[in-house]
């Protein structure tokens, strides 16, 4: 079993040119691992069906979508997380929307966990029927808003203290299954799933914005010429991307920018035009706050560095 959910965890990383992940058993039949992946789309994974095994997925940074299967797409971003038993997830699609995802993972044998608890959770409420019942009924998979608890045990989990890293993680991962046990999950914290059609519309509409950033695109027309709502445009392109059309494709425009600083000659009000600024100023104005320095100050500081 255990050589099983390896493999997929090396076959992702190897899908993202990745190293593989380090795996650490914190008790028999509970496993972590760190997930890092960047410089693709998306990618495929496959495996056969593990209904007994439990998968918790928590998004650190980045922001990671999955095809479900079913038609609909969830999207984890930093804070969020998922769970769901390995026969849900065996033949599955991974979007990369920002081309970057970190996160961790922990896997749980719940056969395991329900017949050999690990010893301070034995007689407890928590074993492997009941957070099957409670978290993957009818072999879903729910993805949550993580409250303050939840992203506290999560961040012991993946900046525990050097001196007791293992120790630490071990109390970590009980903590988390006692919270998991008790918590009640509402539909507020539920993650909206999307329909695969209505993503791929938002990709082709980031696609245009980003291959035209010396345009400029107004709500209303991207809705006519995608017969999308406005409002429906806008929450779709947030839960996706992470953040609103205007302040996506504004960074964007000051990385296009920045590179155009570092690789041409173009004067700074022609940089401006090509990233949708007719108003030199203003797009000084908005490089000096991503960036904390004027363009022509940039300018001359990479030009240092590279002497």
């Amino acid at each position: 079993m255990k050589q099983e959910y390896h493999g997929i965890l090396s076959s992702i990383h190897r899908d993202t040119g990745e190293n593989p992940p380090e795996i650490l058993e914190l008790y028999p039949g509970i496993e972590l691992s760190f997930l890092s992946a960047s410089g693709k789309d998306a990618f495929h994974v496959c495996h056969a069906p593990l209904p007994q095994m439990l998968e918790i997925n928590y998004c650190i940074s980045g922001r990671m979508g999955w095809d479900m299967g079913n038609g609909n797409r969830i999207y984890l971003g930093p804070g969020d997380f998922s769970l769901n038993t390995m026969d849900v997830c065996g033949d599955s699609a991974i979007t990369l929307p920002n081309g970057s995802y970190e996160g961790l993972a922990i896997y749980i044998d719940l056969e395991q966990l329900t017949a050999q608890p690990p010893a301070p959770l034995a007689g407890s409420p928590v074993t492997g029927e009941a957070l099957r019942e409670k978290y993957c009924k009818n072999g879903t998979c729910m993805a949550l808003a993580g409250n303050e608890t939840i992203q506290q045990i999560f961040a012991g989990l993946y900046v525990p203290p050097k001196e007791m890293q293992l120790a630490w993680q071990k109390i970590k991962v009980l903590e988390l299954l006692l919270v998991l046990s008790q918590m009640e999950v509402g539909q507020e914290t539920h993650l909206t799933e999307y329909r695969a059609e209505q993503v791929e519309i938002i990709r082709q509409i980031h696609d245009q914005l980003t291959d035209h950033l010396e345009q400029r695109f107004s709500i209303e027309s991207l809705s006519k010429q995608y017969l999308m709502n406005p409002t429906t445009l806008k929450q779709l392109f947030k839960a996706v991307y992470g953040t609103s059309i205007a302040a996506h494709i504004r960074e964007h425009r000051m990385a296009y920018a920045a590179r155009l600083l570092q690789s041409s000659e173009l004067s700074i009000a022609e940089i401006a035009q090509k990233v949708g600024y007719d108003s030199q100023s203003r797009f000084s104005s908005v490089f000096k706050e991503k960036y904390h320095m004027l363009p022509k100050a940039y300018r001359r500081n990479h030009s240092t560095e590279s002497i």
